[in-house]
């Protein structure tokens, strides 16, 4: 399930990108992860298009309407961060805010450090910086145990489909969104292509982004982490705050799962209109 939208070509690829509000707006990206689609966000489009934003929601490649190459390869961050620079370009946008979730967050985390000039402000959903979250100790590689199964090609999908997707069903918690994900990763290739995002950038088995020197980022940088997230520690969004030059905030929600946008609806909305209106 997709927000409306239209089909761009970018860096070889066709992305389905959904666009609201008044095209004077100031842009607002939103970028989603795994295993969403710009759906994720369907909550705060009403809410940013009403504040007088510019909404742009694509489906990152692999999900959603947008394309799903073969090859692992293809979707590791310096190619992702093609995509998106590519979709800046392609609208005619020098200079947006940044709003992101998941392994989109990953995403806004390269944009912010690599291309600063077309961000006037960020926010990171979940998940934090780089480098924060390859060093947030034990608790948090406990939780990221799924990242290692996923690199298994094949056996993954095999296991997370198996019995009307079980292992599935749990790994989410049952969310309320489960039917939506279900039925869009069950189209052929797109749970392998959902998939691949892990298996680009963090197999021990192939050059990753751990370890990596970053740059530091420079511009305003909110960072938001729920207490319900199963799979991400608040230590690794927490500790973000010494990789940022610039501006940088830090709320937490309570009550909401990794998936708080649609969780707690409200109370995200009202930090991020309060964020990008600053």
């Amino acid at each position: 399930m997709s927000l409306p939208g239209r089909l761009i070509d970018v860096n070889g690829v066709r992305l389905h990108v959904s666009e609201q509000g008044p095209p004077s707006g100031k842009p607002v990206f939103l970028l989603h992860g795994f295993p969403d689609s710009s759906s994720l966000w369907r909550h705060q489009v009403p809410a940013l298009v009403k504040a007088g934003y510019r909404v742009i929601a694509p489906d990152l490649r692999g999900f959603g309407l947008s394309d799903r190459p073969a090859g692992v390869e293809a979707y590791a961050i310096p190619t992702l961060l093609g995509d998106a620079v590519g979709l800046f370009d392609a609208l005619g946008i020098a200079r947006a805010h940044v709003v992101c979730h998941d392994w989109g967050a990953a995403l806004g985390w390269g944009l912010a450090m690599f291309t600063p000039e077309k961000i006037d402000r960020f926010a990171a959903l979940s998940v934090g910086h780089f480098g924060s979250f390859f060093d947030a100790g034990m608790e948090q590689r406990e939780k990221s145990w799924y990242m290692l199964f996923f690199q298994y090609e094949g056996i993954a999908e095999d296991a997370l489909r198996a019995d009307d997707w079980k292992l599935f069903r749990q790994w989410t918690r049952n969310h309320s969104e489960l039917p939506h994900w279900i039925e869009d990763l069950s189209r052929p290739g797109a749970l392998t292509a959902a998939l691949n995002w892990y298996r680009a950038n963090v197999n021990p088995a192939r050059p990753g982004l751990a370890g990596t020197p970053f740059p530091p980022v420079k511009v305003p940088t909110l960072g938001i982490w729920s207490t319900g997230d199963a799979y991400l520690t608040e230590a690794q969004m927490t500790a973000s705050k010494p990789f940022v030059a610039g501006e940088w905030r830090y709320e937490r929600i309570e009550n909401a799962s990794h998936w708080m946008q649609l969780d707690q609806p409200e109370r995200v909305n009202a930090l991020l209109l309060d964020w990008l209106g600053r």
